[in-house]
């Protein structure tokens, strides 16, 4: 039998030795039918020569002419896909040897899902294994507690995403027609993960869910999503998302979750557990963005 390529998606902007680690644990796969995509959004030197002297005819690297940012990178990356399956992997992460496989595993199991979600391992910047608050709230609090390998999809999986998302997105595998049909919006750039996946479930797309751990997510103590999250910058744009989303749950007959748009609790809790940092910074603007999130009425949004 033929095994279908995994297309790695890598949109890469950033630490220069964790690109490099996480490039070689692609190599590294015990199912080597795949093509690594890397465009490259910095301009740190080396780096290209660097590819080139991995000579792997199935890695296709690109150098951005200029600046692109994070949303248009991804949009970048993703239209350069050819392959039926498709990952989306970060340039500080890392797929242990079975993450391909596993993937594949799942799908051949359930052919109809459209997404898989594996088990994942969460690391620090120094790469040792860590479980920070937001991942023990995703673990206990949000994320389905059946083990083993299910599937699942529908209003049921929206609502749980909406409430609190779970989800680790670099370690997710998509079949690359959702992932085009669905695309990632120009004006979400903090939340364009969520947003992808719940484009791709009102269309009726599953995901399967399966616990066998096979990628390492990094959590950075400070990034971009971090950043823009302690200023209260990310939970507008949440807002702004969930809002919008309450009409469109409704006219699919979503009831559920409109409601859980409304009231997106899993959101207001995260911004409540960074107004401290935000105090302690002295940043009346990011306290004022995260209290208003955190308490706001959501029948006024």
């Amino acid at each position: 039998m033929v095994l279908e390529t995994i297309d790695v998606a890598m949109p890469y902007y950033g630490d220069v030795g964790m690109m490099q680690q996480a490039v070689r644990s692609v190599i590294a796969q015990t199912d080597q039918n795949w093509r690594l995509i890397v465009t490259d959004d910095g301009s740190e030197p080396g780096v290209p020569e660097w590819f080139a002297s991995l000579e792997d005819s199935r890695i296709d690297y690109q150098r951005n002419d200029h600046r692109l940012g994070v949303t248009k990178n991804y949009q970048k990356v993703l239209s350069l896909v050819e392959n039926p399956l498709l990952v989306f992997m970060g340039g500080d992460d890392v797929m242990l040897p079975h993450y391909l496989a596993t993937v594949r595993d799942c799908l051949r199991e359930f052919p109809d899902a459209k997404i898989v979600q594996p088990g994942v391992q969460v690391i620090d910047t120094a790469g040792n294994p860590a479980m920070p608050f937001v991942d023990q709230v995703k673990r206990h609090l949000f994320a389905p507690k059946a083990q083993g390998r299910r599937l699942y999809g529908g209003e049921d999986l929206a609502v749980g995403l909406i409430r609190g998302n779970w989800l680790y997105f670099p370690s997710l595998a998509w079949r690359s027609d959702i992932a085009k049909k669905v695309g990632f919006p120009d004006d979400l750039d903090e939340v364009h993960d969520l947003a992808m996946v719940i484009d791709a479930l009102c269309l009726h797309a599953t995901m399967v869910v399966d616990d066998t751990v096979c990628f390492r997510y990094r959590r950075h103590a400070v990034s971009h999503s971090s950043a823009a999250a302690t200023s209260g910058r990310r939970f507008v744009t949440e807002r702004t998302y969930f809002t919008g989303m309450i009409e469109r749950f409704e006219a699919l007959g979503w009831h559920r979750a409109a409601a859980a748009a409304r009231n997106h609790i899993g959101s207001r809790l995260h911004a409540l557990t960074l107004v401290p940092k935000a105090v302690r910074r002295g940043d009346k603007g990011g306290v004022r963005n995260l209290t208003r999130h955190a308490f706001g009425n959501p029948r006024a949004h």
